[in-house]
Formats: C-alpha cells, structure tokens, sequence
C-alpha cells in the first residue's frame, strides 16, 4: 500500500528532510532503518488482509475501513490534545488528496484478495513512475526524458506480471485483483502529487484529518452492505492487519525526518523483496520467472527514478574530490 507518506506533525516532509550527504551517519542508519520497517510492517499488513479474506467471509473493503477508521481516532485524538485549526488554506489540493489516497488504498486491499500478496505488492510500488509522468501538469515540475525509458522498462514488467503465458491467458484471461493492484499504483501516483502540492500550504495534520475522515465515511459506505462482524483468530487477524498498517505508517513519520525522498524512495523498494519472501514462505504463492522477470524490470525502474545513478555519481565525484585535495 503504499505507502504514503504523510506526518502527524508540523515537521519537514518528504520533500524536504535531511539530504544524505550531509547528515550524520547515526541518523540516516536510523532512517533506513525505520524505512525498512514501515515496509516490513506493510507487506505483512498485506500476508493478513491474504489470510483473512482467503479463510473467513471478511472482504478486503472491510479492512481497509478498518484502516481508515483507526488512522483517523488516531488524528483526531492528536489534534484535540494539541487544539489544532483544522481550516485548510488549499482546499481543492486536500481534497484530491484525501479522495485518490482513499481509492488507491481500496483498490489495493482489494488487489490483495482477489490476486496475490507478491504481484500485488509489486504492481502497487509502480506509483513513483505515474508520479513523474503526473508532475509537469499537477506540480508544474520538469521531467528528465530519461524516466520515459524506464517507463518503457516499466510497462515491460508489468506485461511480465499482469498477462499470464498464452495457455493461461486463453483459459482463464487477466486476474481481476492484477488489474486492482495496478489501478492501486496509477491512483497512488495522483495521491503523491496532489499531497506534494497541499504540503506547499498546509501542515500534514490538516491533510491527513480529512484523508482519514474521507476515507472512514467512503469506506463505511461500501463496506455496510457486506459488513460481517470477525470473531476468534480472524478478529486478532483484523487487529494484526491495523496495528501493522498503523506502526508502518508511524516508522515513515519519523523515517523521513532523517533521510531524503529520492534514497528515501529507493529503500521503499524493499517492499517488493519484503512481499516476494512472505508469499512464497507463508502463503507458499507461485513466483514464475514471469514474475520475477517483470519485478526485477520495476525494480531497475525505481532505482533509475528515485536517482539511484545520480547519488552514485555524486559519491564518486566527492572521493575523487576528497582524495585530490589531499
């Protein structure tokens, strides 16, 4: 899911944390580490919402209501301690937020019941590269052309994953929960740059009260005809699945204050290993070389987006600096 990334507090964003090459190593290990554990905390959510809606007549809808629900007590509870104004100065740009967030999150959860938690996963963490086809016309932001080839690079992948070989294809045609993971992905990448524009005016506080409360009152609305109260292990499932999208999201709060977005980016990647390993060990799901061609093609993709080559060329021209100066 997708993570995105907002704060409950009025601290930097993502867009504006600590740049790598000048923080201190304690902190960005410390980054990176809370990284790797908001997307651990992700890709198990995911394992849950598999197992519970696989073994029990609880629907992804459900959860993700749940989510929101949980997400929104939890911001309501800090604006009320802390007495915050709650009038945002860019309504138009909270609101895109609020609605694509919400529907990405659907589709995703959704994604996971009806397909797997691997191509899933992997299918959802293509949103960078809609982020920066999205940028020129939403964040008015210049696009380098070299992205167009990992975008190509990327739609590879995703024929890799989403169409299965000819025999498959002709018998069973496309999974439905593929193509929700993929809307998931697009929809994410209208949520990121609409969240871009509404931290250029307002605090995240504001953002996320109306994305959590936008997205308890939808989600309430899908989910009332199809509501089933859970018991026993698949109650403690539902907790499980909450809580570990609640600490995901909270290890991304404070993760950003000490690394930038473009590594920050690249270690989000880790989610796809993350939810490869956990279907295969736990779910014991099918990963063809189909998908493991097609998720290593992404994964290339949003290494060459999130400025992997660059920070490498920037670390090599700043020891042959140093070792010149000496």
């Amino acid at each position: 899911m997708q993570r995105q990334d907002d704060s409950l507090m009025e601290g930097p964003d993502p867009e504006h944390s600590a740049n790598p090459q000048h923080a201190e190593k304690p902190e960005l290990y410390a980054g990176i580490a809370l990284l790797l554990a908001a997307e651990f905390s992700f890709a198990l959510a995911t394992v849950f919402v598999k197992i519970i809606t696989s073994s029990s007549k609880v629907q992804a809808i459900e959860l993700s209501f749940f989510r929101f629900l949980a997400g929104f007590i939890l911001v309501l509870g800090y604006v009320l301690v802390r007495r915050k104004n709650l009038v945002p100065v860019k309504t138009k740009y909270v609101a895109m937020r609020a609605f694509f967030n919400t529907f990405a999150v659907i589709f995703f959860f959704m994604g996971v019941q009806y397909s797997t938690v691997t191509k899933v996963n992997i299918l959802n963490m293509t949103y960078p590269l809609f982020v920066f086809l999205l940028s020129p016309v939403i964040n008015r932001e210049h696009t380098s052309p070299v992205y167009y080839l990992y975008l190509l690079l990327t739609l590879a992948g995703l024929y890799f994953i989403v169409v299965p070989d000819a025999a498959s294809l002709v018998s069973s045609g496309i999974n439905i929960g593929d193509l929700m993971g993929l809307a998931s992905g697009i929809i994410a990448g209208f949520a990121i740059t609409s969240l871009r524009e509404a931290r250029k005016y307002d605090h995240a506080y504001i953002i996320l009260f109306y994305l959590m409360a936008f997205g308890a009152a939808a989600n309430l609305v899908l989910v009332a005809p199809v509501f089933v109260v859970p018991r026993g292990i698949i109650l403690v499932h539902c907790i499980a699945a909450t809580v570990l999208s609640v600490i995901g999201q909270l290890c991304i709060t404070v993760g950003y204050r000490y690394i930038n977005a473009a590594a920050g980016s690249l270690v989000s990647t880790s989610r796809i290993l993350f939810a490869v390993l956990m279907g295969a060990v736990i779910l014991s799901e099918n990963i063809t070389v189909r998908i493991i061609a097609g998720g290593l093609m992404i994964l290339v993709s949003l290494a060459g987006v999130g400025g992997l080559g660059r920070m490498a060329r920037e670390s090599l021209f700043k020891n042959k600096t140093e070792k010149g100066s000496l």
